[in-house]
């Protein structure tokens, strides 16, 4: 058989083989895997801080978004041999060797590989145990929408607020959305995952009819749930600026307070890469600041 057309493209010093770049990973609009390539070049700068010095797991989408997806936890074998690895949490206590995404050339590589979106967990390799940040996972049940997560979103700021933590917001790229609360400073994940839960049980009393923290299917229909468990050790969420493997190349977008309150009242929140490239180049990085902040959570009850 013929090999694929392939290129060598220098990234960073680093000299890449790319391969079919015409094949087409997206066909509703003809994004092919050359524009995907060339979307997390050029986002690379604001997404590593993100994601760098974290073991990453790749949802692939090697015949494109109409074909069958796959996770990959376990970095490749035939990954360069400057790509670096760390050791993350794996089935039945084993370890797995995560690829680490910390410089641009690691992010085409991936790219390369249709691995269009990127799942990041909450704490870095050195401290696998410590969580850098609590995450909310909001999901819509249907009819629900990403307007009922955004006025959920509003309420949960609210209550952080009361104890003085800031949080900043982001669609999924998909149907809903995710807060991120910094913390940067020791914390564990049970720590992180119960105050998540108590913050969505606390929610679910004060608007049972439109939140819940249940995860069984049966309580989600027109609710949005509050997904706490997404601070757990094993768990990934879909990093800031990832793609999605939906009909349109998605992405998993920071958004201000000011756009989460318009969309608390109907106004879109779906964002393409060229979209997400040009508010880039406007505001810089609205979540630049969830890599630094050092907050503190409440101390755990008992």
């Amino acid at each position: 058989m013929p090999e694929p057309e392939a290129v060598r493209t220098e990234v960073g010093g680093r000299v890449l083989k790319l391969t079919n770049l015409s094949k087409v990973l997206y066909p509703m609009v003809g994004f092919t895997k050359a524009q995907v390539i060339e979307y997390y070049a050029r986002i690379a700068p604001v997404m590593l801080p993100h994601i760098a010095e974290r073991g990453i797991t790749f949802k692939r989408w090697p015949d494109g978004v109409t074909g069958e997806p796959f996770f990959n936890k376990r970095c490749p074998g035939h990954r360069p041999d400057w790509l670096g690895t760390c050791t993350g949490p794996g089935d039945k206590g084993r370890g797995i060797e995560y690829c680490s995404l910390d410089e641009p050339a690691a992010l085409v590589w991936a790219a390369n590989l249709a691995a269009l979106e990127i799942h990041a967990p909450m704490a870095r390799c050195a401290d696998i145990e410590s969580p850098t940040m609590v995450v909310f996972d909001l999901d819509p049940g249907e009819p629900a929408t990403i307007e009922e997560c955004a006025q959920v979103a509003l309420q949960i700021r609210d209550v952080l607020e009361t104890v003085g933590l800031d949080v900043w917001a982001k669609t999924s790229g998909s149907k809903g959305m995710q807060l991120y609360v910094p913390l940067n400073t020791p914390h564990e994940h049970g720590h992180a995952s119960d105050f998540a839960l108590a913050v969505a049980q606390l929610l679910e009393k004060q608007h049972p009819k439109s939140v819940t923290s249940n995860m069984a299917k049966k309580e989600r229909p027109g609710k949005v749930f509050i997904d706490w468990s997404q601070n757990s050790r094993h768990k990934t969420t879909i990093a800031p600026y990832s793609l999605r493997g939906r009909d349109r190349p998605t992405v998993s977008t920071p958004i201000s307070w000011d756009e989460v309150s318009d969309g608390a009242n109907g106004e879109p929140l779906v964002f393409e890469s060229h979209d997400v490239l040009d508010r880039v180049e406007e505001y810089g990085d609205l979540f630049a600041s969830t890599s630094t902040l050092e907050q503190q959570l409440p101390a755990p009850r008992g």
